[in-house]
């Protein structure tokens, strides 16, 4: 009688609106397989279009070894934001050989993870969109639906892009004022106007995929002193200071050293006029609240996560910290727009 394979490996996942990571793991904390693909966001790429990219990049990572090797698997998804969210997603994947012993969460946990261990804490993510989540030492959490304008939400690559192009469409035809917009983004999307580029898009004759990936323009336009471009990122900044003072304030913080981590694409990105302004706005709201920006993969924090429900001890999350910190070498592989 064969004997059943030892459960020594965990499963990590990050999905986002623009990238999947997928990590395979000892329980020692070794990496054994990173694999990235597009992204998985059920709610922008759709149920079913989420559970198969991420069973085909779990199933790279595995590279045909047994799923009853895995101890624990971990799915932390951007748009995975409702309880029944969460529900539905699990009845998808249940028959899938690997998710026998799954936690499934939204990606917020992960970027946390990632940037502190900190039982008092708040994240807010910054990438394709926006949304946060706050904890509290005996275990309360705060979290937003994150449904977009019919939540009340605004920020992120996607809207960040949005404006580029509202912007220069209003300078365009005169109902706003001039900005440098226009011109850059007829250069980055090669139109001879706004109008043509509006008609193309609302006939179908440009990709319908969004516009995040023309958030860049709003930070060049406004180090070149646009007025109208440095209106967006203020509020942009304003975003993420209500997401964080919104959460310090529903858990009753305000007196507490708090750290606040900014994580996703548009913070990684650094931008010093969108990080001066956010600074400047905690402090006069939530002065006791510290800003970090997170530049490890989210996905280390959901391999951390699903090590510690396996029971590692220190030694393995040191181990993975190391070896997940940064993912320089794999971007380099293969390039992938900002999440």
């Amino acid at each position: 009688m064969t004997a059943a394979p030892k459960p020594d490996l965990v499963l990590a996942v990050d999905g986002g609106g623009s990238k999947t990571d997928v990590v395979l793991l000892g329980v020692d904390g070794e990496v054994v397989a990173w694999e990235r693909g597009s992204g998985s966001s059920p709610q922008l790429a759709g149920l079913a279009t989420s559970v198969s990219v991420i069973d085909e990049l779990v199933g790279r990572a595995l590279g045909g070894r047994d799923p009853q090797t895995l101890a624990q698997v971990g799915l932390y998804l951007s748009g995975l934001d409702l309880a029944e969210e969460i529900s539905v997603f699990r009845a998808e994947i249940a028959d899938l050989p690997w998710a026998g012993d799954v936690i499934v969460e939204n990606d917020l946990h992960a970027l946390l993870r990632a940037g502190t261990d900190a039982p008092n804490a708040v994240a807010v993510i910054c990438g394709t969109g926006m949304n946060a989540i706050g904890v509290r030492a005996d275990g309360a959490q705060v979290r937003f639906p994150a449904l977009g304008p019919l939540s009340g939400d605004w920020g992120g690559g996607g809207e960040l892009g949005d404006a580029v192009v509202w912007h220069a469409a209003r300078a365009e035809d005169g109902r706003g004022p001039a900005t440098v917009l226009v011109d850059l983004l007829l250069d980055a999307v090669d139109a001879p106007s706004v109008a043509a580029l509006i008609e193309d898009v609302h006939l179908g004759r440009r990709p319908g995929q969004g516009f995040a990936p023309l958030a860049p323009l709003v930070f060049a336009a406004a180090h070149a002193g646009d007025p109208v471009a440095r209106d967006v990122v203020q509020r942009q900044a304003e975003e993420v200071v209500s997401y964080a003072r919104a959460c310090i304030d529903r858990l009753g913080l305000r007196e507490t050293d708090v750290p606040v981590v900014f994580g996703g694409g548009v913070a990684r990105g650094r931008d010093p006029l969108l990080l001066d302004d956010i600074h400047a706005g905690l402090a006069q709201q939530v002065p006791n609240a510290r800003l970090s920006v997170v530049d490890a993969p989210p996905v280390l924090g959901a391999a951390l996560l699903v090590l510690a429900a396996a029971g590692a001890d220190r030694q393995a999350m040191e181990r993975a910290t190391t070896l997940l910190s940064s993912d320089v070498r794999f971007v380099q592989r293969m390039p992938l727009a900002a999440s």
